[in-house]
């Protein structure tokens, strides 16, 4: 099955969801981890940034604590294009977990495949790229200094810290944000400030 392109930034709640719509998605997933997002200044100012250049698209599960979070991105993020990607509320239980959820129903990462496309079809997702230029790899974080090298995670550290970006980023989730806000050489000169 064809991944959909979504130009958006897809704001998801947990690393189950957002990796549950990696294999359908083909675009920029961002966690909330939860209630956690409440207090992340520094994801708070991601989301605006981001969805200033980009949109937001958010799917968060259709419990209460759900839309609670929904509510609160879309106060965070007021100004910002958004769309909503709304999940049917299946009664049931993730694989991984004991026990169902507190209102007994599946969250995104408990759905079929062919709900969630629906669901995000129905959001109206762009399916255009922006606009960027060639892709970061992990190959540039390695020349760059700020991954797999002596000092690379005093200098990646650094480098987040002066783009206003969360120290806490995993290597994909850096090379998508980078490639979507800055080019290489950007980096590059960003990187010689600090030196």
């Amino acid at each position: 099955m064809e991944r959909l392109k979504v130009r958006e930034l897809v704001v998801v709640e947990g690393r189950y969801d957002a990796s549950t719509l990696a294999g359908l998605v083909d675009g920029l997933i961002l966690t909330t981890d939860g209630f956690s997002i409440f207090s992340d200044a520094e994801k708070k100012a991601l989301i605006r940034r981001l969805g200033a250049q980009r949109g937001l698209l958010i799917l968060t599960d259709s419990d209460a604590a759900g839309f609670r979070i929904r509510h609160y991105i879309e106060k965070i993020a007021a100004g910002c294009s958004i769309k909503n990607a709304y999940i049917p509320a299946l009664k049931g239980k993730e694989s991984r977990k004991a026990a169902p959820s507190k209102e007994g129903t599946l969250g995104v990462e408990g759905l079929p495949p062919d709900v969630l496309r629906t669901a995000l079809k129905n959001a109206g997702v762009t399916s255009a790229q922006p606009a960027a230029g060639v892709p970061i790899s992990y190959t540039d974080l390695f020349e760059l200094g700020i991954s797999g090298g002596a000092g690379s995670a005093r200098r990646r550290r650094l480098l987040l810290e002066k783009l206003g970006l969360p120290p806490r980023l995993s290597k994909q989730a850096l090379i998508q944000v980078l490639t979507s806000l800055y080019t290489k050489d950007q980096i590059a000169m960003e990187l010689e400030a600090l030196c």
